[in-house]
């Protein structure tokens, strides 16, 4: 990551793009470093990289633990609707030097993830409606 001033670097980012609320980035980064310690946790071989499946899983669990079954209405509140959008928002951040990324890093590892109704919302339903 990087040594710019990451509030300065969302407030530029929205001024050129409003697409996603700014609350966004900030969860986008809390959900890689939550990620990254958890994989370091697990012993699994990071290096301080994570892969969009890898990341997408940990926004997800991230998500639920921070927030609970408010996950779903504050994405909305945000305007992320889907894995894409937070595709988009890391490598908005990619762009502008706050993450990095390696040669096979790609917007599209985050096109196939999950439904957000399956996961945000369905962990909270009571089990009969699962």
């Amino acid at each position: 990551m990087s040594e710019k001033n990451f509030p300065d670097v969302i407030k530029e980012i929205h001024s050129k793009d409003d697409r996603y609320g700014k609350g966004a980035y900030y969860f986008i980064r809390e959900a890689l470093d939550h990620t990254l310690k958890s994989l370091e946790k697990n012993s699994m071989k990071n290096k301080g990289h994570v892969s969009g499946e890898e990341l997408l899983e940990g926004i997800r669990l991230y998500a639920i633990e921070r927030f609970g079954p408010m996950s779903m209405t504050l994405l909305n509140h945000w305007n992320v609707r889907s894995c894409k959008d937070f595709g988009e928002i890391v490598f908005m951040l990619v762009e502008h030097g706050i993450l990095g990324r390696t040669e096979n890093d790609s917007i599209s590892d985050f096109e196939n993830g999950y439904e957000f109704t399956d996961a945000f919302e369905l962990p909270f339903m009571p089990s009969k409606s699962r």
